[in-house]
């Protein structure tokens, strides 16, 4: 009977080892494309794009006939009926069937059609916002919305069709559940912008003087390795649009804008960027190609990158530590400016063109404008030709805005390029996990501020690496809130942050 036990297991693992060599196989192949695509943000000439698009495509068909085989679906299923794995081995079999069922409700021609019309689209969007002029970019657009409205319908949903394209990035998340979140935004923020916005101005002027494009990339790098940011295991580059990519946790990488007339876009841009590579560097190594070794979700992931930004990044304490350097790097610029006066400015409250430069208030309804667009895109009851107008529109009604261009307004995110709907919400979803975090970690770690002002963010990247990023996907979202603060999502968590902070710095 112990022979026989001994060659089940044996059986059981070597069943397990072919399925975790598989799915190694299909990660290598998709952070194969990640690096491709980094490269064509990045580094790519002008006229690499026609064979990068179908570079892409070829690994996109690869990476699809791995992940959708027929001998590695009857070995999931196999492995998911058998109760011998450990919880973490369950896990990973468990999240990889979910995985593969989706994956085999496309076909090829889906697959090969998406990476082309993605690689297309980037080159076009970013040509119309070079140009200014929306049309270059409206009928790739047009081809996307249409394809993602199509993929709605292959993957099924049970009430809204944005549905399908929120649970991509958001498990679990709903239409209706994001209309409930945006409605808390527009209960409790509106009005409480509108106060600030009748209260007392604080002066950022300083922000917008002119600042050495190569002196703010240095002290961008110095913000980096501050948070705690591996440069063994990653690297900074400029990009038309910040972001942040992985290949491994060993290789997680950020780009960053710099604006010689806005001091302000390269700082928080860099430590947004940073926060989500902490995240991916943090990642346990040994679950490379594994669902372990994944992020959770992108509410999650922005939950990171807005936590640095604004809980820690936007803080009295933060600045405390860095401001003498910043101001040593640009003393003409800054001789007048005190700590507390660029803290001030730092959480000026005020509407604004650019999401990405927008403060931690205002941000929300950048969102909501976004998530309204997409929602209305999917239920076919907007074109996209009509896009600029309607942006303009709401950017008038949510911001009180007049929008002057393209691409100061509808061409200013990358997402739409890159075929991300459902994206968006995840950031508003993401703000309101970073409050409820860095609540529990300030209560875990009463000296936690203390540390950020004496420039030590070992402590609270130690408490992050523990709490969420060592993780993976091993609890989904929800459960993972409820672990590490002891509640589900709450919104009042935000809302205290929000008053505590912003009612102190306008006297209201």
């Amino acid at each position: 009977k112990l022979i026989i036990i001994v060659k089940i297991k044996n059986i059981i693992m070597n069943d397990y080892d072919d399925y975790v060599k598989h799915s190694k196989k299909i990660t290598d192949v998709k952070m194969s494309m990640s690096v491709l695509s980094w490269d064509q943000e990045t580094k790519m000439p002008k006229n690499g794009s026609k064979f990068r698009a179908q570079q892409l495509s070829t690994l996109a068909e690869i990476s699809h006939e791995l992940s959708t085989h027929k001998k590695y679906g009857d070995l999931l299923n196999h492995l998911n009926s058998n109760e011998n794995l450990s919880n973490d081995q369950k896990r990973n079999v468990y999240l990889s069937l979910k995985a593969f069922n989706k994956a085999a409700k496309y076909n090829s021609e889906f697959i090969i059609e998406e990476s082309k019309l993605i690689s297309n689209a980037f080159q076009k969007w970013r040509l119309a916002k070079d140009n200014n002029n929306f049309s270059i970019f409206e009928d790739s657009l047009t081809k996307l919305v249409d394809l993602r409205i199509k993929e709605c319908e292959i993957l099924g949903y049970d009430k809204h069709p944005y549905d399908a394209l929120l649970n991509q990035y958001e498990p679990g998340l709903t239409t209706a559940q994001v209309e409930n979140i945006f409605s808390d935004v527009k209960e409790f923020l509106v009005p409480f912008i509108n106060k600030i916005s009748k209260s007392n101005k604080i002066d950022d002027s300083f922000f917008y003087k002119k600042y050495s494009h190569d002196k703010q990339w240095d002290f961008g790098i110095e913000l980096l390795k501050n948070m705690e940011y591996n440069f063994n295991s990653g690297r900074q580059d400029l990009s038309a649009h910040p972001f942040s990519t992985h290949f491994s946790p060993d290789d997680a990488r950020v780009t960053t804008r710099i604006d010689e007339d806005n001091l302000s876009e390269m700082i928080w841009s860099c430590i947004h960027e940073g926060g989500h590579a902490l995240y991916e560097q943090g990642i346990l190594p040994e679950n490379y190609g594994l669902p372990l070794g994944e992020t959770i979700s992108l509410g999650i992931h922005e939950s990171q990158s807005r936590l640095w930004e604004n809980n820690v990044g936007r803080s009295i304490e933060y600045w405390n530590c860095n401001y003498d350097s910043l101001k040593s790097i640009f003393p003409n610029q800054l001789s007048d400016v005190s700590v507390n006066d660029f803290y001030k400015a730092a959480n000026s409250v005020k509407p604004s063109l650019i999401r990405t430069n927008a403060d931690e208030l205002t941000y929300h309804l950048h969102v909501l404008i976004r998530f309204e667009i997409e929602k209305e895109l999917i239920e076919g009851k907007i074109s996209v030709k009509d896009l600029p107008s309607i942006w303009n529109h709401k950017y008038k009604e949510y911001l009180n805005i007049t929008v002057p261009s393209d691409s100061l307004g509808v061409l200013q995110d990358i997402h739409w390029s890159h075929g991300s709907f459902g994206y968006f919400p995840t950031y508003t979803i993401g703000s309101f996990y970073a409050a409820q975090f860095f609540n529990q970690a300030k209560v875990e770690n009463p000296n936690l501020l203390n540390d950020i002002k004496d420039g030590n963010n070992k402590n609270l990247l130690k408490w992050l690496r523990e709490k969420i990023h060592e993780n993976g996907k091993r609890y989904d979202a929800h459960v993972l809130c409820e672990q590490v603060t002891g509640e589900k999502l709450d919104f009042r968590f935000f809302k205290k942050y929000v008053i505590e902070k912003y009612s102190n710095l306008y006297s209201i």
